[in-house]
């Protein structure tokens, strides 16, 4: 049986060997799909350290607000025939010297900085409520204070038609501006919502639905302190990231987030000591799985059978007595409703195991030290 903590004893390379600098540019973004056929815009070493920018394709939904020279050049420059199949503007990807199918690339979520102060929620045609409001859809434009710890409603404003056009422009200072939930503030945590390795399939793989080389798993977790783990399906990795977030509620119910543009600094560590057929994020308290599916009860059944495989292989428990405490102890919740694949999340307390995270957070703290 391999325990996870263990295996990260024996982890080689972590020393960061570099600093990189990523800009999104519409040389460096790739918009709606993963290819592994795509030409990487970075070549980087086990260890190094990436400060990447991240935009998000709702800027056009306040471009006073929520848009510089920089992003009005993305949105200009690709043509919207190539926004296709997905809608996500993802930089990348990353190629990671020495992955090979079978590694598994771990990504250490060091920062995520907004790059304005403004970001947009749309009820959205693919919201889980559409028909019950209508089949309308509304833009709520949202202001974070000047600490960056919470955000208040700045504006809203119905959108005539359907929101179908990746990259669309609304033209919001023409728009009808209309106050909203007053008083009402929300706590800011900024995170990716969608993040992954090139999968193992020919020609481009939309954003839009997640899978087991991430995609738009949409679970706000990801965020700063946070490490996921990506089983790499080709030679490279070939990481890419985008679609940012500033907050988000666990379903993701009016079909999008506060989607907000993010300056993410992160490492990149590759693995060959251990393997999860699926994305695995660390956070300071948890282990989270993740499972799939266009089936709401079969994305579950897949994130309690990871789970399962998590507590049996990783931890070392027995089948039997990881299904008994998936039970007491672990906590299911719906990650997103309104993405192609729904997605189930499973936490449990890295508590639980004491003797192993204090293993961990030992070797870590040398690591740390060594760097």
């Amino acid at each position: 049986m391999s325990l996870i903590s263990d295996d990260l004893d024996n982890r080689k390379d972590t020393k960061p060997s570099a600093l990189h600098q990523l800009s999104a540019t519409p040389e460096t973004v790739h918009w709606g799909y993963f290819d592994p056929a795509l030409a990487p815009v970075l070549k980087v070493k086990s260890g190094d350290i990436i400060h990447a920018e991240a935009v998000t394709h709702h800027a056009g939904d306040a471009p006073d607000l929520m848009m510089d020279d920089a992003i009005w050049k993305i949105f200009r420059e690709i043509p919207e025939a190539d926004r296709n199949p997905g809608v996500h503007i993802m930089t990348g990807p990353i190629w990671i010297e020495g992955a090979q199918p079978g590694d598994m690339l771990e990504v250490r979520y060091l920062s995520m900085v907004p790059r304005f102060r403004y970001g947009s929620n749309l009820a959205a045609n693919w919201g889980h409520l559409y028909k019950d409001f209508d089949e309308k859809e509304r833009v709520t434009i949202y202001r974070m204070d000047a600490n960056g710890n919470h955000a208040q409603a700045h504006y809203a404003y119905d959108f005539k038609g359907k929101y179908l056009t990746p990259g669309t422009v609304t033209h919001c200072p023409e728009c009808d501006r209309q106050q909203t939930l007053n008083g009402i503030r929300i706590p800011v945590r900024p995170h990716l919502g969608t993040a992954g390795v090139a999968p193992d399939i020919h020609g481009r793989v939309s954003t839009i639905p997640p899978g087991l080389h991430g995609g738009n798993i949409d679970n706000w977790r990801i965020g700063a302190g946070a490490t996921m783990y990506y089983p790499v399906a080709v030679d490279g990795a070939l990481f890419s990231i985008g679609d940012p977030h500033i907050s988000q509620g666990d379903g993701e119910i009016s079909g999008t987030a506060i989607e907000a543009s993010l300056d993410v600094v992160f490492q990149v560590i590759l693995r060959k000591d251990f393997h999860f057929p699926s994305p695995l994020l660390e956070t300071a308290d948890s282990w989270i799985v993740h499972g799939f599916d266009e089936d709401l009860n079969k994305a579950m059944r897949n994130a309690s059978l990871d789970m399962l495989r998590l507590l049996n292989e990783h931890h070392g428990l027995s089948r039997n007595d990881s299904y008994s405490l998936m039970s007491v102890a672990a906590d299911f919740g719906v990650t997103q409703v309104v993405d192609t694949r729904q997605g189930v999340h499973a936490r449990i307390s890295r508590s639980l195991f004491p003797a192993a995270e204090e293993r961990l957070a030992a070797q870590k703290k040398k690591q740390d030290g060594e760097a």
